[in-house]
């Protein structure tokens, strides 16, 4: 087997997301260890911003096809299907590594008609999932199953995510493995209150701040929240609200916080580049994080690595970084007054924050790094090779 190997990533697009980060990273990774690496990615409008005007790692190489979009189009879908085909049968790649479940599909069925040594995919989040229709739901489950067929490996940023593809019928056990998501958790560990931030964002300096990571997206929490923030603020009337994120919901929140009289209470930060998060986090007391839908929550990671605790629901991969009374506070879904309950117990008590901040940060340093990440997926690749040409020789 080569030394190096000539690895492609494909997603469906490279919007500011923890899929797309956690993509990037590994590229950065396998492209230090001297491999090459190219990645594959639709267009990326929209209102979460593009993660690829932030920076790319030196020597990728990235190639945008038109044809790979995230709205379901047969006539498009094939097209994409046949770009891919092409692309893999010029370049022969060593390893070819989906993501998203649209790249997913397309990317590992081309891969396998064109005879990558190696195909994998990394399951970040569940096409199929209780907030959508039982025929959309069957529909996905028996492309997920079509697509399992077709890759050697699937990879899950959480256990929760193998055990839902499991029941489901996806895959076997067997062709499944957890890698944790990884990231740059340096500038979190390091993070240091910035006074003059917190003078821009309009949060006093006694303030006692619970932060929300996360697009203003459906199905993100956000309404909960805020429904549950005026009972924290008869509780902690010096707490504020500060929301990092933008998207579509913006003007909506902003009108539900008028309605419950805390507009001026709450903070939309907006878009933020993920090179800054940790300044934002580090004005937090504590974290919350109420999606109801999630792989692995990125954003708990990054809070705990700062040292502060979160507070959130017992859903997808939250469970597996949100450790019940060691590093944070799981509530009941949808149950505003445990919501409050939860947060105003946290603020109301430096000392517990700063023993589950501390535990938490000390739980994801060990095993959210992105070299850490990076390196299980190379030794993946390299023995999946290495199999693939034993078996052809």
């Amino acid at each position: 087997m080569p030394d190096k190997l000539d690895i492609c990533h494909v997603i469906t697009r490279m919007i500011i997301g923890g899929a797309q980060e956690n993509t990037l990273y590994t590229c950065a990774g396998h492209l230090a260890k001297g491999h090459r690496v190219t990645l594959v990615t639709g267009p990326s409008p929209g209102p979460e911003g593009e993660l690829l005007q932030e920076g790319c790692p030196d020597g990728l190489e990235v190639i945008v096809m038109p044809e790979l979009v995230r709205e379901l189009s047969p006539l498009t879908d094939w097209r994409a299907y046949r770009a891919l085909l092409r692309l893999f049968r010029e370049r022969r790649f060593s390893v070819v590594h989906t993501h998203a479940s649209k790249a997913g599909i397309v990317g590992r069925v081309a891969a396998r008609r064109a005879g990558v040594p190696f195909v994998v995919h990394t399951v970040h989040g569940q096409a199929f999932h209780a907030y959508q229709s039982a025929l959309a739901n069957r529909l996905y489950i028996a492309a997920e199953r079509w697509a399992a067929r077709h890759c050697d490996r699937i990879y899950a940023v959480a256990q929760a995510m193998i055990e839902q593809c499991v029941a489901a019928g996806v895959a076997p056990r067997e062709k499944y493995q957890v890698v944790y998501s990884g990231m740059d958790l340096d500038c979190y560990v390091n993070a240091t209150r910035d006074d003059a931030l917190r003078v821009e964002l309009g949060i006093p300096a006694d303030a006692l701040v619970v932060g929300k990571i996360a697009r203003l997206f459906e199905l993100k929490g956000h309404q909960d929240l805020l429904a549950a923030a005026p009972k924290v603020l008869a509780a902690v009337p010096n707490a504020y609200f500060l929301l990092v994120g933008d998207g579509i919901l913006r003007d909506a929140l902003a009108a539900q916080a008028l309605a419950l009289g805390i507009r001026d209470r709450v903070i939309f930060a907006g878009l933020v580049p993920p090179r800054d998060i940790c300044r934002y986090t580090a004005q937090m007391d504590v974290l919350v994080h109420l999606s109801l839908r999630e792989g692995l929550p990125r954003a708990v990671v990054q809070g705990l690595a700062t040292g502060i605790p979160a507070v959130a629901y017992p859903l997808d991969g939250t469970p597996e970084v949100v450790i019940h009374g060691e590093t944070g506070l799981l509530c009941p879904v949808r149950q505003i007054d445990a919501i409050a309950a939860a947060l105003t117990e946290l603020l109301l008590d430096p000392e517990k924050r700063r023993a589950m901040g501390q535990r938490g940060q000390d739980e994801v340093r060990k095993r959210f790094p992105w070299q850490r990440m990076a390196d299980i997926l190379e030794d993946e690749y390299s023995r999946g090779v290495a199999a693939y040409m034993s078996a052809h020789n």
